[in-house]
């Protein structure tokens, strides 16, 4: 009776050895060769990222969570191959995924939005920015958030989620910037004279550059005043020194030349009755 026993064992590891063996063999040479394919995939992403530029400090990062998940598949997929069935296995971890998923759902959004950041880099640290309602020069951009330093010292700290999916103006990205002024002379000045002033203030100023030419034109005939619109093309450096300086001559030089800057004002009439 054991001998029948023994032998019955033994015919079912022998049916088993020879079911499963090929699945094993196959499984494990699987796992070798999808190793050695992510290890190479992970070397061509990591080519890709310094390619582009990328952040030193995201690049790791990327390639630690491209890795992670690539194993994490191809390890299902040999569990797989050997018979194992993982179907309750992907529902339970699909289930947990989805509540970390919803529980994290801010931080997530912004760990995207500091990732599509530093990947296409819309703006870099030093840039002057204007995001959020927020006005200020990035100081540094994290996974999470970006912090901006405004111009009397305050530090703003911005998610990246929102800024990374509203409207932001790079005030700073081009080399070059449009200064714009609207002066105003009093009716009866002389409007020739005072486009020949104006211009002379900024042919005096070498941070102007000459092309694009200078424009002044007559913009409006406002209540009180006859208004003229200067721009003028400056290196981005020296927007706001010469935007400051032309108002500063303008209200020094335009009393010397005859020229009046009106300022409103109302004309009371009382009528006796």
């Amino acid at each position: 009776m054991e001998e029948i026993d023994i032998m019955k064992y033994k015919n079912q590891l022998i049916e088993m050895a020879v079911e499963y063996s090929p699945k094993l063999i196959l499984a494990i040479l699987t796992l070798i060769i999808g190793l050695w394919v992510i290890k190479v995939f992970i070397k061509g992403i990591g080519k890709v990222l310094v390619n582009r530029n990328v952040d030193p400090s995201l690049s790791p990062f990327l390639k630690s969570v491209f890795g992670s998940v690539l194993k994490a598949m191809l390890i299902i997929s040999v569990i797989g191959m050997v018979g194992i069935k993982m179907t309750s296995f992907v529902a339970i971890l699909g289930a947990a995924g989805l509540a970390v998923g919803l529980a994290l759902q801010g931080t997530l959004s912004n760990f995207a939005g500091g990732v599509m950041i530093l990947l296409f880099k819309p703006f870099k640290v030093g840039q002057f920015i204007d995001a959020m309602g927020y006005m200020g020069t990035v100081k540094e951009i994290q996974i999470f958030n970006t912090i901006l330093s405004t111009p009397d010292n305050k530090r703003i700290i911005i998610p990246n989620g929102g800024l990374a999916n509203s409207s932001m103006t790079n005030i700073s990205a081009e080399e070059t910037r449009r200064v714009d002024w609207t002066f105003g002379i009093g009716y009866g000045d002389n409007y020739d004279k005072a486009k020949e002033v104006l211009m002379s203030y900024i042919k005096e100023d070498i941070r102007i550059m000459s092309e694009p030419a200078a424009f002044i034109a007559l913009s409006a005939l406002g209540d009180s005043s006859v208004n003229i619109v200067v721009r003028v093309w400056v290196n981005a450096p020296d927007y706001w020194g010469v935007f400051f300086d032309m108002n500063e001559k303008v209200y020094k030089g335009f009393a010397k030349e005859g020229l009046n800057i009106p300022f409103p004002q109302m004309d009371v009439h009382v009528h006796k009755t």
